[in-house]
């Protein structure tokens, strides 16, 4: 093991990562040695940041933590530390469970790792963080929380009330990353619509992308998370009319059966998601839409299941993921319903689900061929420069490969590329001039 090292391991979602991020930059004011994701931790310390969301992402925090407690009793970690979702929400059960880590911490206090090292948290760099991502983009975690009660999510139970950043810190934040290079800019929350209720007694996400967006040298902004009830309108005028805020928008949609969408506690019907599909498209010409879908939540028959799937063929989503409904302790659904469609059907739905989407995507991503977009490039591997259009978020979208043989790019800079074909998900293009 490597003295004055530090592994941290981070699992789970975007928000997370931003956390991580903040406490390596702490760690390393502090005279630490910090790796991020190594696939061979070789640190005295190791952090595992967990997450809590569903039932696999738990399994697969849970098989880490016993992964690297072995390694504790094999001598080849001296320090094992526990922060994130999972120890947000399990802390007692996993400190019987699993007495060789050191301390577990939850979603919130896990500054309190850096004193308990005997070192000093140093509140004036709060918001620093090195990044884990390549340096032309990053995520900016605009609010903590969720005040939405969805009857499956487990969410609120972890993190509490919505509670959002102060317009002033989060345009600091972005000014910081701007001077160290970063262009492009992931605005992400658990509820990004939502954002200003509690702070100022209104929606303020509109007058916050746009002050972002004011900043020079931020070349996009990408939302992600939005939620279709209370829609703020004005924030699609936002998105049509300013030129570095990316013509994408990720809106969890979960389902369109009214009568699953009531039990899911969503407060919206199948009439108001096909009309909030249709206002957006109209009043953003050419928009990229992601969503998320639900299947095998209590209630989803055949017949909501059937309305699912026409849904999901009228919409024709740019990007779309789904998921097998999994009851989570302590949630709404896991009290009041039973969970009887079997893991065998929720399988099965979520695979037609899917191959129907596979079909959309080509369609889409054919549409494209011989189009002039404007791509950012992020890294080579094999024989391509790999980048992305604006219409693309990092890790859970398409990318756009050009050939290397072709000429030399470089990671982080924008080119326009003429896009020669297409397959399934992915583009491929040449630079133009």
């Amino acid at each position: 093991m490597r003295k004055n090292t530090i592994d941290i391991i981070t699992l789970g979602c975007s928000k997370n990562l931003v956390d991580s991020e903040r406490l390596i930059r702490q760690l390393e004011l502090n005279g630490y040695h910090v790796t991020h994701d190594s696939e061979n931790p070789q640190g005295e310390i190791v952090v595992v940041n967990t997450c809590g969301f569903i039932a696999d992402a738990q399994e697969e925090s849970v098989n880490m933590i016993l992964e690297l407690c072995q390694a504790k009793e094999e001598g080849r970690v001296r320090q094992l530390y526990v922060m994130g979702c999972l120890s947000q929400r399990f802390m007692k059960e996993l400190g019987k469970e699993i007495p060789q880590v050191d301390k577990f911490y939850g979603k919130f206090n896990w500054t309190e790792l850096v004193s308990d090292l005997g070192k000093t948290y140093k509140k004036e760099h709060q918001y620093e963080r090195r990044l884990t991502t390549p340096k032309h983009y990053a995520y900016v975690k605009i609010s903590e929380g969720c005040d939405r009660h969805c009857a499956y999510c487990a969410i609120p139970i972890i993190t509490g009330h919505h509670k959002s950043r102060p317009i002033e810190d989060i345009v600091a934040e972005v000014e910081h990353l701007v001077s160290e290079g970063v262009k492009e800019f992931q605005i992400i929350a658990q509820e990004l619509t939502y954002y200003g209720l509690d702070l100022y007694g209104e929606q303020r996400i509109c007058e916050l992308v746009e002050r972002i967006s004011d900043i020079k040298g931020v070349k996009w902004i990408r939302l992600h998370y939005a939620y279709p009830m209370n829609f703020p309108w004005d924030l699609l005028r936002v998105i049509r009319e300013r030129k570095n805020v990316c013509k994408y928008l990720d809106i969890a949609l979960q389902h369109v059966s009214t009568n699953v969408l009531t039990k899911m506690q969503r407060h919206v019907d199948k009439e108001h998601t096909y009309d909030l599909i249709k206002r957006i498209r109209a009043e953003v010409p050419g928009i990229s839409l992601r969503t998320t879908l639900m299947v095998g939540f209590p209630g989803e028959g055949p017949d909501e299941f059937e309305e699912l799937k026409e849904f999901v063929r009228w919409a024709k989503f740019d990007r779309m993921g789904a998921f097998a409904y999994s009851e989570e302790i302590g949630t709404p659904a896991q009290k009041k319903y039973k969970d009887e469609i079997s893991d065998e059907e929720k399988q099965r739905r979520l695979g037609e689900l899917m191959d129907i989407q596979q079909s959309i995507s080509a369609e889409v991503q054919a549409q494209k061929v011989n189009q002039t977009l404007k791509v950012i490039i992020d890294r080579k591997e094999g024989g391509y420069y790999v980048g992305r259009t604006e219409f693309d978020s990092p890790d859970v979208d398409p990318e756009v490969l050009i050939p290397i043989s072709e000429k030399t790019l470089r990671k982080g800079c924008f080119y326009n590329v003429r896009i020669t074909d297409s397959d399934d998900f992915d583009l491929y293009g040449t630079v133009i001039k």
